[in-house]
């Protein structure tokens, strides 16, 4: 990971990309450096992941709810406020919306699993 210089950021400012769930859509504005993702995330009303994730993420919900479900079954509800954190190959999770939700997500080398 590189040094990354004090800066701000406007997020009205970011492109929207558009990613199709199983059901519903996420839409994410995201800022990549060298081993480092960030990202502001919203899931539409109705939104299933399309797979079972295995990289290891911060997650924040900034506003509504929604659920973090385990490939064990185990789920997670999460509302706005709260965060989840795993490292990568650590869980098969994927995020599930009732309502639509927006999450501040945050990714990178820092979250191998090295054991």
């Amino acid at each position: 990971m590189s040094n990354i210089p004090f800066q701000t950021v406007d997020w009205s400012a970011v492109a929207k990309t558009e990613h199709t769930g199983e059901t519903g859509t996420s839409f994410w504005q995201t800022l990549q450096y060298p081993g480092l993702r960030i990202r502001v995330v919203e899931y539409t009303a109705g939104y299933l992941a399309d797979h079972w994730c295995q990289k290891g993420h911060i997650v924040h919900c900034l506003d509504g709810e929604f659920e973090s479900e385990l490939q064990t079954g185990e789920i997670f509800s999460l509302v706005a406020g709260m965060t989840y954190i795993v490292s990568d190959n650590l869980s098969s999770h994927r995020s599930i919306s009732k309502n639509g939700v927006k999450l501040l997500i945050i990714d990178g080398d820092f979250l191998k699993n090295e054991g």
